[in-house]
């Protein structure tokens, strides 16, 4: 008895990395086989066992501490685990951002015979889907039909006759909109059937799913959710020149349907579970309609239209066919555009109201005459979200519900506009404090072509505005409004340790700062000081932090909001208080953080 309690080892279930472990095992064998293991010197076959053993209990810790962090949204870090997480929560993953614009576009057009004005003939439509680019490749796309007739067009003499002086050519000019991004296909073979199939796309950086068809020219429609049995599509208006309505929507019953999920820069196409051969997608409408259960009489003549629809399969799954997906790909870098960028013409299509009695020669040269340009920037692409950022849009989404009630429903609907009309870097959401009503004040941001930030164009605004009328209370008026950006910039002095190269010290302390601050603040969040103070002293080499100035950053190249650092200092000097309408930027952080030591 006294021997089997000799051996009991006292294990310690605390120590989990290598270290500790194989100082434990070392701590028990010398314990308790002294007779048996009695070299254990770095070169020796005992402390190579004690290091493998020790090892493999250090990589087993860690995937134990991994799986069960990453299992918990709270603690998670991966991004593609926080996305799970987020979809079983309500959370819909986006595609790529897509910027939108305004273009304009010129045209060379031969005069009338009377020299007064255009010629009417010559006056094409720019059809959509024309595409445009940059001197640096971007794409942009048209998405809308651009009519050179339209009298709402500015129209200037381009060209005159030398001897007479009478217009031979007019320049017109018209406005369109334009998407980053160009059209692209890709054909997918599927075998038999299969219940919820999934088909990943191999093309990276899609922003939408335009279109699907299979061999046999079955059409496929992308919903919110799989049991979702409507879609609204838009069908032109015949009525067109009385009511001046372009188009008009009509919900449509759909069997073939899918759903789109995004996993970082892929996609991934989810079918239902339906076959088409045993399928029974429509109920039969007389045992819905009515239930008179023997009565003469009915008392009720409605009766709820989604039962029509009523089935278990969730869509039509395609199976032994060839399905062609047209998708928009936008463009792998930052689509985000400066004035002036867009400026050449990759492909377009003209359509002329009686093309057959028209020149071909003049038809060419109008043609080949078009040019495009960007008055305004074109932003809406933002860097990819971050683990942190996915992880407090997926919190904010739970409680949102698809409605818009508080300030952060408003938010979280915002961020979850569809990539494809546009994104916006930042966006909070104030009750307005001039207002006795529930009107509110939307602040919004947007990034430019370098990851700055910069203020949202009127499309995106106007996108934005479209999107949250689907959810906002009927009692709510929102205000969509440009946050201020606030510059500034990072002056410190440090002391370094004596046994250190200041120099050294002080290269360590700048670069910490600026990896430290590459980061994008919140609007409205406050810029701490003591977490300055608390960076550098972590730094190697620093001894200590002798002083931490803000400065404000105002000249050209920075935004011209200021603010008066002194004056929105807290008592305690531990951060700046910022205004809910503004934002904190440390725009450049290679020469607006800067520092001295001692």
């Amino acid at each position: 008895m006294a021997d089997d309690q000799k051996k009991i080892l006292p294990i310690n279930y605390t120590n989990r990395d290598f270290r500790s472990i194989r100082e434990d095992l070392l701590d028990m064998a010398e314990r308790f086989y002294p007779d048996s293991f009695q070299d254990f010197s770095e070169a020796s076959f005992g402390a190579m066992m004690l290091d493998a053993a020790a090892y493999v209990g250090d990589q087993l810790s860690f995937y134990l501490d991994y799986n069960v962090n990453e299992s918990f949204l709270d603690t998670a870090f991966q991004f593609n685990n926080i996305l799970r997480h987020g979809q079983v929560l309500g959370y819909k993953s986006q595609g790529r951002p897509s910027t939108f614009g305004q273009a304009t576009m010129y045209l060379i057009v031969p005069a009338s015979t009377t020299g007064i004005g255009p010629d009417q003939a010559y006056l094409p439509i720019l059809r959509r889907g024309a595409r445009f680019t940059t001197n640096g490749g971007l794409n942009f796309m048209l998405t809308e039909n651009v009519d050179f007739s339209n009298p709402r067009n500015d129209v200037a003499i381009a060209r005159n006759d030398t001897s007479t002086g009478a217009p031979t050519h007019y320049a017109v000019r018209a406005f369109g909109n334009v998407v980053s991004g160009f059209m692209q296909q890709e054909r997918i073979d599927v075998g038999p059937f299969e219940r919820f199939r999934s088909v990943n796309i191999l093309t990276p950086n899609i922003s939408e799913i335009i279109s699907i068809f299979d061999s046999e020219g079955n059409e496929y429609f992308e919903v919110d959710y799989l049991a979702q049995d409507i879609v609204y599509k838009e069908i032109s208006n015949n009525n067109y020149k009385n009511d001046n309505v372009p188009s008009v929507i009509k919900p449509f019953l759909v069997s073939r349907k899918f759903v789109t999920e995004y996993q970082e820069d892929r996609a991934v196409i989810q079918f239902g579970s339906g076959n088409p051969n045993a399928s029974n997608v429509v109920a039969e409408p007389q045992k819905v309609a009515m239930d008179i259960y023997g009565k003469t009489y009915n008392t009720d003549k409605t009766f709820d239209p989604t039962r029509l629809t009523a089935n278990q399969n969730y869509g039509i799954v395609p199976s032994d066919t060839t399905l062609t997906i047209v998708y928009r790909v936008t463009n792998p870098t930052n689509s985000n555009v400066s004035v002036g960028s867009l400026k050449n013409v990759a492909s377009r299509t003209f359509d002329y109201k009686d093309r057959v009695s028209l020149s071909n020669t003049k038809v060419q040269e109008v043609n080949e005459s078009i040019e495009v340009y960007n008055d305004k920037p074109i932003v809406g692409d933002t860097s990819f979200l971050t683990s942190d950022e996915l992880k407090r849009r997926v919190f904010d989404t739970f409680p949102t519900q698809n409605r818009a009630v508080t300030q952060t429903d408003y938010e979280n609907i915002v961020y979850r506009m569809p990539v494809k009309f546009g994104s916006i870097k930042r966006v909070s959401v104030q009750r307005d404090p001039d207002s006795q009503k529930r009107n509110l004040n939307m602040y919004i941001i947007s990034e430019d072509k370098f990851g700055k930030l910069t203020t949202s164009n009127s499309t995106i605004k106007n996108n934005i505005k479209t999107w949250i009328n689907n959810y906002r209370m009927l009692s709510d008026t929102i205000d969509i409004l440009d946050t201020f950006i606030l510059n500034i910039g990072i002056d410190f002095i440090i002391k370094a340790h004596p046994t250190f190269n200041k120099f050294v010290a002080l290269d360590n302390a700048v670069r910490a700062l600026r990896s430290k601050y590459q980061t994008c603040y919140y609007i409205g969040e406050q810029f701490s000081i003591s977490d300055v103070y608390s960076y550098l002293k972590e730094v190697d080499g620093v001894l200590d932090v002798i002083d931490v100035k803000i400065i404000s950053k105002t000249t050209s190249d920075y935004s011209q909001a200021n603010i008066s650092i002194n004056d929105n200092i807290s008592p305690t000097g531990n951060y700046l208080i910022v205004p809910k309408n503004a934002i904190v930027e440390i725009k450049y952080p290679e020469v607006d953080i800067k520092g001295k030591v001692r």
